[in-house]
């Protein structure tokens, strides 16, 4: 990384090492890597049985995009997935992109109220989902959605609900009744559609749009980031270049595909640089997650905080073969002292990176390099990364001095070319010089290194998920019982925050705590639902009527002991 230009002034700005960004798509670098070195493991599932080569991997991405050619979509179609970590989930990413499709990420954990929404805001034309994960079953919830799917003719749904939405593929060998089957759509392709889809590949550009990623917002609504293929095939291939990973490596991918984390710094990262993609299942299991480092011996492993603590914490630790660890990316939240020691010293992880950034960032603009001194790897998030510059911002948009605490700031390649069909949001978000406004309180010091101090956003950070508040209460209000709802984090030993809702009843209302956490579940992603609702007549407020939440939270750290 280069010094920062600005120190002599003191100013917190700091731009990253400049370096030639990748010209290609997504498509384009799959093929690459796969004529490079055909036989090489490319994705492996233990779960699935899969272990495929680059060459099967290939095959089996073009087998898809000549099918959904056949069912009428291309480029600039927006085709959702909805499903946990699974085969088709990883098919789904690589198969859009060939044939410029959009990709919208549908959160494994969306209920009803969500998924209507996110549907609906992007005008998915397709959806590809699996038939349950967890609590959460898919195929009934569509249903609910889309009653006419049991009358509807294949391909050509018309639901009142989901206007938009004319084509579902399922996951698995059941037939439910106006849904296409994932592996019937695998064999539907002619030699025609493969043509075409070869022909649609050589249409795009590396600047079009390919991904949509929805990230909450505090107005209470999901923004969909939307994402092109040299935003995010660079930060992958930047991010594989901090870590030195080369196709020797085996990385272990047990955070989820849905968000930037899996999709980006996982599966397109190993194709970015040809090493191998291991998932360990559906959904992150400690034992399982160590199971499969130990027998597939993967150098390489991923995860929030909460996830490595998880598998550290494990009675039987011992047991399993992390010797071949070297390194990774720990993201989602600030790396604590004695954890990291413990992913060195117990793990393995030497040379193990902290990630920083946010969605609209493709994802990642700051990360610390693996030689940088333990001091700065637990007490920062690194420096601007390969072509980013990374600014801290006062309230007044001038440039704050180093070690004065503003806004971090981002410019470079990654930024989003906005939220979907939202100007408006999208330009509080990004400034007309092209920065980035992370919302994240922080600090920069004399060599470029920013620590987070804080959130402007009253976001709250569960177990890496990032939750905001409005989202919850907009919800809320729309109980009928339900007078006024304010939402805030309160500290949790295992997931770092918890959810905590104060709620105003309407006069004649009898609700309990419990029946409003009743209300939301099923209909909102169950790490929302507040954990602590609790019951109240009036707010902590400013003279000008303003919430005053951290009175809120501290009168409840306190209550709660």
């Amino acid at each position: 990384m280069t010094q920062a230009r600005n120190s002599v002034y003191k100013k917190a700005i700091y731009v990253g090492e400049k370096a030639t960004l990748l010209d290609m798509t997504i498509g384009q670098k799959l093929e690459e890597i796969t004529k490079q070195n055909p036989n090489h493991p490319a994705l492996i599932m233990p779960q699935q049985n899969i272990h495929w080569s680059y060459e099967k991997f290939n095959a089996q991405v073009d087998r898809l995009a000549a099918g959904l050619v056949r069912l009428g979509i291309g480029i600039g179609d927006r085709v959702g997935i909805w499903s946990p970590n699974r085969v088709e989930w990883v098919l789904t990413q690589f198969a859009t992109a060939k044939i410029g499709a959009i990709m919208v990420c549908v959160n494994p954990a969306y209920r009803l109220f969500e998924l209507e929404y996110v549907l609906n805001k992007v005008g998915c034309k397709a959806l590809i989902t699996a038939e349950s994960f967890k609590t959460s079953m898919y195929l009934d919830m569509l249903l609910e959605l889309a009653p006419e799917l049991e009358t509807s003719v294949l391909g050509k749904l018309n639901s009142e609900k989901l206007p938009h939405l004319k084509i579902i593929i399922r996951m698995g060998d059941a037939i439910t009744n106006g849904m296409y089957n994932f592996n019937d759509v695998l064999d539907m392709g002619t030699q025609e559609d493969k043509d075409v889809s070869r022909a649609l590949s050589l249409k795009l550009s590396p600047v079009d749009h390919i991904n949509i990623q929805f990230t909450s917002g505090t107005t209470g609504t999901p923004k969909g980031a939307t994402l092109s293929h040299s935003n995010i095939l660079n930060n992958a291939y930047f991010s594989a270049r901090t870590m030195n990973l080369t196709a020797n490596d085996r990385l272990c991918i047990p955070v989820p595909l849905y968000h930037c984390f899996g999709m980006v710094l996982g599966s397109l990262l190993c194709v970015s640089v040809g090493a191998t993609m291991i998932f360990p299942g559906e959904g992150f299991e400690a034992e399982q997650t160590l199971r499969v480092v130990s027998e597939e011996k993967c150098t390489a492993l991923h995860g929030v905080p909460t996830m490595f603590i998880a598998q550290l914490d494990l009675p039987n630790f011992k047991d399993f073969d992390v010797g071949p660890l070297r390194t990774g990316i720990i993201a989602g939240s600030t790396c604590p002292v004695e954890l990291m020691n413990r992913l060195i010293n117990d793990m393995e992880l030497t040379e193990i990176v902290i990630g920083y950034g946010q969605t609209e960032c493709s994802p990642i603009n700051t990360m610390t390099a693996i030689d940088d001194t333990f001091e700065q790897r637990v007490s920062t998030v690194g420096r601007a990364h390969y072509n980013w510059e990374q600014r801290i911002l006062r309230e007044d948009g001038t440039v704050a001095a180093v070690g004065e605490q503003g806004e971090i700031c981002s410019r470079g390649y990654g930024v989003m070319a906005g939220y979907w069909n939202e100007p408006e949001r999208t330009a509080e978000t990004i400034d007309s010089d092209g920065f980035l406004h992370s919302g994240d309180l922080g600090e920069m010091d004399h060599d470029g290194y920013v620590k987070v101090t804080g959130r402007i956003k009253d976001m709250i950070i569960r177990g890496g998920e990032n939750i905001y508040p409005r989202e919850v209460e907009e919800y809320l209000y729309t109980h009928p019982q339900i007078a006024e709802a304010q939402v805030f984090g309160i500290p949790d030993e295992k997931y770092g925050e918890q959810v905590c809702a104060w709620v105003q009843l309407r006069p004649g209302s009898n609700l309990s705590s419990q029946d409003i956490r009743t209300f939301c579940q099923g209909q909102i992603t169950h790490f929302k639902v507040p954990k602590i609702v609790k019951i109240v007549t009036e707010f902590p407020m400013t003279v000008t009527g303003k919430m005053q939440k951290f009175v809120m939270r501290d009168q409840m750290i306190e209550e709660l002991g």
